[in-house]
């Protein structure tokens, strides 16, 4: 019950760490663990051999892991802190997969952190919540399509693998839960946008009210005439708003403007 308080939730079915387990790549490349609270996943990459860094925020959990890593958890390396503020590059191999069972209020926040390191990890597993999932998943042209989902597809492949009960977890959370699957490159490869950092923000810019169009959201950096033109070689309606465009059709208009 400790990492209540950082809105942590055990995944205490054994049954379902096993299906989780059995969806994650069966490689020998290193893992980073975020959230491994008392170890319930990293046990299972300790009996399947892998090299697992974890990264634990709650000070006596990561204590206990410390002291298993000597008896029992070998070839595991622990982290003590907040995953916000570590450099995990610093701690990683030059290429890395990352698994987490992730706080539901702050999965945004870390997945933006990891997308700092997109050029060496390999894939990204998550547990969180079903609703972000969706969200993170979703298609243009869909109501839960948005900047979050943008972003995730920028970078990665993200795929929901299992939708996952509340009665897997200790204690259970009041939502469904999901294992989404993250495979990187993403589009990011494919669009070879030249400013990164300016575009993500300008794709943020262009869902800051989901109500206009993007012509209206738009005014504030360039005229309309230029904003229609720049829709029209994008291949987009003068009345698109943003959930209705791709991330090519962002980053035409975006290299237009």
């Amino acid at each position: 019950m400790a990492r209540q308080r950082l809105g942590q939730h055990f995944l205490g079915d054994l049954g379902w760490r096993k299906r989780i387990f059995s969806t994650l790549p069966a490689t020998n490349d290193p893992w980073v663990e975020i959230g491994p609270g008392h170890g319930e996943m990293t046990e299972l990459f300790v009996a399947a051999n892998r090299n697992v860094t974890v990264i634990e925020a709650d000070p006596p959990l990561a204590e206990n892991l410390a002291r298993r890593a000597v008896t029992d958890l070998h070839r595991v390396h622990v982290i003590s802190g907040d995953v916000l503020q570590i450099d995990i590059a610093a701690h990683a191999p030059q290429k890395f997969r990352v698994y987490g069972n992730l706080p539901y209020y702050i999965t945004s926040p870390i997945l933006h952190h990891l997308f700092q390191w997109a050029d060496r990890i390999l894939s990204i597993h998550i547990v969180i919540q079903l609703e972000v999932a969706e969200r993170i998943a979703a298609a243009p042209n869909c109501r839960d399509y948005g900047y979050l989902s943008a972003v995730c597809q920028f970078y990665t492949e993200p795929k929901i693998k299992l939708r996952i009960p509340p009665g897997a977890f200790q204690p259970p959370p009041k939502v469904q839960s999901a294992l989404v699957e993250m495979n990187l490159p993403g589009q990011r490869k494919s669009l070879a946008v030249a400013d990164e950092p300016r575009f993500l923000e300008f794709v943020q810019h262009c869902f800051a009210h989901k109500r206009k169009t993007l012509r209206n959201n738009l005014r504030d950096l360039a005229n309309d005439a230029s904003i229609r033109a720049a829709l029209d070689a994008a291949g987009a309606r003068p009345d698109a708003r943003a959930e209705q465009l791709t991330l090519a059709q962002f980053a035409s208009i975006f290299a237009t403007l």
